[in-house]
């Protein structure tokens, strides 16, 4: 008889376990709170990751306020500003201010900190539920997801030609699986009407805390936002003499959602001018409901041929 094999080696974490650890901050005081950063091939910090991570902080400042009858206080809508580059390899504290608590709104504002300077700086209102008057505009009419062919594999030898750090952000299995209507080439971008749709949803389904899916929601709201900025110019992000960077970010959370399932990102460009481009974007469910808004401007540098700083 043969000795039994050995146990496995622990299965690393997937791709939405790391996330949701990602999300779920250390407390070091009431309102003083630690997240760790995660590298994804990006320069710096990704901007969908302190977004997620402040929120997190500052919904785990709302235990216990207000009249029990009238329920949670849930995030309505956030506000942020990016004022310098996250560094990867060291964590980030969030320094929650609890500027007022009304009778049906209350108010957070958040500093994300680093090396003893703040590189980030939000403020998110809650609201108790409440009833009142409703309307939305309609949901695009686009292919379901079901209809769309997931975003195929890049070549390997074309993804040997880019940086290191390209290479890895193209070449991740990341937390949400996203499906455009319309795929654009990035490392080869035809010039577009600056406007694009994409489903997108969490690779595995999580619990039903809705403080969660915000957070999740916070995170994903980052990709492709300002990408769509570049399409009038046949640009991206990934050519060596192009800088883009997120300098604002806003987001309404309208109606009850899931990060795992299904959402349309139905996002546009309006302006680009002055080294800045401004997306907003519409966020509906597989039904039609329209869940959630956002807005965002951020800086775009063409720089000339040749040199990339």
């Amino acid at each position: 008889m043969t000795d039994p094999a050995p146990p496995d080696a622990a299965a690393p974490a997937s791709p939405v376990s790391e996330l949701i650890e990602l999300l779920s901050l250390q407390r070091l005081e009431d309102n003083l709170f630690r997240g760790q950063s995660r590298d994804i091939g990006t320069k710096y910090v990704f901007g969908g990751q302190v977004l997620g991570q402040a929120l997190s902080a500052a919904q785990a400042t709302m235990e216990a306020v207000g009249d029990p009858a009238d329920g949670p206080r849930s995030a309505h809508s956030l506000h942020a500003y990016f004022l310098r580059a996250g560094d990867i390899a060291a964590p980030i504290v969030y320094d929650v201010d609890r500027t007022r608590d009304g009778g049906s709104f209350s108010v957070r504002r958040v500093t994300a900190i680093q090396h003893g300077k703040p590189i980030f700086v939000m403020a998110a209102s809650f609201q108790i539920d409440e009833p009142g008057v409703e309307h939305q505009l309609s949901k695009p009419e686009v292919p379901d997801p079901d209809d769309l062919a997931p975003t195929p594999q890049i070549p390997p030898e074309r993804l040997a030609k880019l940086p290191s750090k390209v290479q890895r952000w193209l070449n991740r299995m990341g937390p949400f699986e996203f499906r455009p209507v319309y795929p654009r080439d990035d490392l080869n971008p035809p010039k577009r009407p600056p406007f694009q749709q994409v489903w997108f949803r969490l690779g595995e389904r999580v619990g039903d805390a809705p403080e969660l899916h915000r957070a999740l929601l916070a995170y994903a709201s980052d990709f492709h936002l300002l990408g769509t900025t570049t399409f009038p110019h046949g640009i991206s992000y990934y050519q060596p003499n192009v800088q883009m960077a997120s300098l604002d970010h806003a987001l309404w959370f309208h109606r009850p959602f899931r990060a795992d399932e299904w959402l349309l990102y139905a996002i546009d460009s309006p302006s680009a001018q002055g080294a800045r481009g401004l997306a907003r974007g519409q966020v509906f469910d597989r039904a039609g409901r329209l869940v959630a808004s956002t807005a965002q401007e951020g800086m775009i540098r063409v720089l000339p041929e040749g040199r990339a700083d």
